[in-house]
């Protein structure tokens, strides 16, 4: 059953040097041109399902002019939303404002996601961002003010000369907002990005590890319920991105978006062209799942989480026992997976090497 929705927004002011996210350059006329797709895409796939989440990503969403934001708020009230929904827009600090957030909060939206990624000059310099403190800490106030209090902060480290205490430096400055949950990202350099086509180089991956145990160890009072992410609370996990991580379906509309529906995932294409031509599928975007595909998302990204594999919701879900496609005792043996009740889980200490531990299990898929 369909209980999310992502919604694709790619228009930015400024292109960042590492983004590989489908984005291109603020134009008012294409803007407009490519909400009224939208429009037609979201009619013609809708099928009026109650969601409890809907998140708009981008891109820089908070781009688009009151006016424009109106246009996409009038879309998504086509969506129905049940009465404990999740409601996520990500915004940069440098395109919001007051007026933007007042029209967020008239439009049902109860979750602001900012990109800040880093206070530090060098590091903002080399990811092409700007940040001023008074205006990051001006904004969360106001957020605040007008009762839009659950708010999401990314931070980007692992970044070409930064030092541990750079890194603290971030996180500090973060803890020191009244915000709800963290997400961070150790530096991936994507092909077709500005950072990967200069030959920019990876840092050490030791320091890398260090950073990441920085993080947690620094975090330790939130609770660190995903790899890259810490909320303040279980109240606070996102709702929405736990639909990616339980292997749930969810809609996609928009360019280059992504969805999951019945036996399909689909990737929209990235061709604002062909998009706004009511061609949306990418070339080859279609992938028809068997069962044994299903299982194997749902281990990859089951894992990534705290409580893991809940072999229960797993039997019930393929009516089969995890045991019996898979031989996860060795690991348990090993300490690489624990087995607590029904969940089985990647100990918190062992998440940095978490993809070896999944590819060791899944190596053991027995008659594969």
């Amino acid at each position: 059953m369909i209980k999310s929705a992502y919604i694709h927004i790619p228009f930015c002011y400024k292109i960042c040097s590492y983004c590989d996210f489908c984005k291109m350059f603020y134009n008012k006329e294409l803007v407009d041109k490519y909400l009224k797709e939208l429009s037609n895409e979201i009619t013609d796939s809708y099928n009026n399902e109650v969601l409890d989440t809907i998140y708009i990503g981008g891109g820089t969403p908070s781009s688009l002019s009151i006016k424009q934001l109106d246009k996409l708020f009038n879309i998504t009230n086509k969506l129905k939303l049940n009465d404990n929904y999740e409601f996520t827009i990500e915004c940069n600090f440098d395109s919001i404002t007051p007026e933007k957030l007042d029209l967020f909060k008239k439009n049902k939206v109860n979750r602001i996601s900012f990109g800040l990624e880093s206070i530090n000059k060098n590091k903002l310099k080399i990811l092409d961002r700007t940040a001023s403190k008074s205006k990051i800490k001006k904004t969360i106030e106001y957020c605040h003010k007008i009762g839009l209090n659950n708010i999401n902060i990314d931070l980007i480290y692992a970044v070409k000369d930064e030092s541990l205490e750079d890194l603290l430096s971030d996180i500090d400055f973060i803890k020191s907002l009244d915000i709800t949950h963290i997400s961070t990202y150790s530096l991936i350099l994507e092909e077709h990005t500005k950072l990967y086509i200069e030959g920019y180089k990876y840092i050490n991956e030791d320091l890398d590890r260090e950073m990441y145990d920085l993080i947690c160890n620094e975090l330790k009072e939130y609770d660190h319920y995903e790899i890259s992410n810490f909320a303040k609370g279980k109240e606070y996990r996102s709702i929405h991105n736990q639909t990616y991580w339980h292997n749930n379906e969810y809609y996609g509309f928009g360019l280059s978006s992504s969805g999951y529906l019945g036996q399909v995932r689909y990737e929209k294409t990235r061709s604002i062209n062909k998009y706004l031509n009511h061609d949306y599928i990418k070339e080859d975007g279609i992938e028809y799942l068997s069962t044994k595909d299903k299982i194997y998302y749902e281990i990859i990204l089951n894992l990534r989480t705290k409580e893991g594999i809940n072999l229960k919701e797993f039997n019930n879900k393929y009516h089969q026992e995890l045991k019996d496609v898979y031989d996860y005792e060795s690991l348990i043996n090993k300490g690489l997976l624990v087995l607590d009740g029904n969940n089985l889980y990647i100990p918190e200490n062992l998440w940095y090497i978490s993809n070896s531990i999944i590819v060791r299990l899944l190596e053991g898929e027995k008659n594969g």
